[in-house]
């Protein structure tokens, strides 16, 4: 192990539940290997303005079940300039601190690895989004606990489309991934699912809807905002001019798909990576993204963890999967 004495945890991008989880970790693992360790409020914004406080063990006492993060999280335009990632550096090397753990997504990532070939600075990263839309895990931190949050809030809506004899678009988040879209949509038996991985497109819909069962009392479809079409109350817009006889409702869940309390798998997988991430810092690894690959703790480099890069592929299995159990 190398001779780390103080290092530093930020959470950035969205938030996931199951981020104090992993701050809890981080944290309870620097003490464990006498490591001193500082949280960074407001995420790189807050790198680059030195906002920092001293975590000991009481700080992270009580959160384990909390959704959010402690730490704040916030976008920052300065540190994706050259000014703003010096202005970061200097913060970390004023306070002594010699390595850094930063929890977030594809950007959290994209701005970590330039940071650390920039200053040869040591820096692992946890996949902390709901999308799971990172190679190097097969789960991200906050995915289960949000397609959870999707399956409770639909089974609701079925209950009223069934009382009403209604068509209903729900439409979850995924701007550039449709995984929420498709688990969740299996998950809660939608007759149809649209997601930008598939490109099923309004004609595709229209014909799964009309090869469909007849005699069923309510119809629900998933549509993950990044779809082709546009969101939901695209779809909507179309379906109301085909079926004009359909009863047809939309549903934007929106943000209740970050927040509420983290999957008793959210935390483990949190606590897991956290402890891990401390274990890489100590035994040399940098410019990497900890997760966990068939049960094994695995390392993967930034550049192909981020999305952009090399995203999950969502494969025909899948798509066929949800085809046939839409009949």
């Amino acid at each position: 192990m190398n001779k780390l004495k103080h290092i530093a945890v930020l959470t950035s991008g969205g938030d996931a539940p199951g981020m104090n989880a992993a701050i809890r970790a981080v944290v309870r693992a620097a003490i464990y290997y006498d490591l001193q360790v500082t949280g960074i409020l407001r995420g790189y914004e807050g790198l680059i303005n030195g906002d920092f406080i001293e975590m000991e063990r009481k700080s992270v006492a009580n959160i384990i079940q909390r959704g959010g993060t402690i730490l704040k999280t916030a976008r920052s335009d300065a540190f994706r300039t050259k000014e703003g990632r010096n202005q970061a550096y200097n913060q970390l090397k004023s306070n002594d601190i010699d390595a850094l753990v930063v929890i977030g997504g594809d950007g959290t990532f994209t701005g970590a690895n330039l940071f650390s070939e920039e200053f040869n600075y040591p820096i692992v990263g946890l996949p902390g989004t709901i999308d799971n839309d990172l190679e190097g895990t097969d789960f991200t931190i906050g995915y289960d606990t949000a397609i959870n949050t999707v399956i409770n809030a639909v089974d609701k809506i079925r209950d009223t489309a069934e009382s009403h004899d209604r068509l209903f678009i729900v439409e979850v988040m995924g701007r550039d991934s449709g995984l929420i879209a498709l688990r969740s949509g299996i998950g809660v038996g939608a007759e149809a699912i649209m997601i930008p991985e598939a490109n099923m497109g309004v004609e595709g819909l229209v014909t799964r809807l009309e090869s469909g069962r007849k005699d069923k009392s309510s119809k629900i479809i998933i549509v993950a905002e990044g779809d082709e079409v546009g969101g939901a109350f695209n779809v909507g817009e179309v379906l109301k001019q085909r079926f004009p006889l359909y009863d047809i409702r939309i549903s934007v869940l929106g943000h209740i798909q970050r927040g509420g309390k983290p999957s008793c798998m959210d935390r483990v997988l949190a606590s897991r990576l956290g402890v891990s991430a401390v274990e890489g810092l100590l035994n040399g690894q940098s410019r990497d993204m900890v997760g966990l690959k068939n049960g094994e703790i695995v390392f993967t480099p930034f550049d192909h963890a981020i999305k952009h890069i090399d995203a999950k592929e969502i494969t025909p299995a899948w798509l066929k999967l949800v085809e046939i159990l839409s009949l």
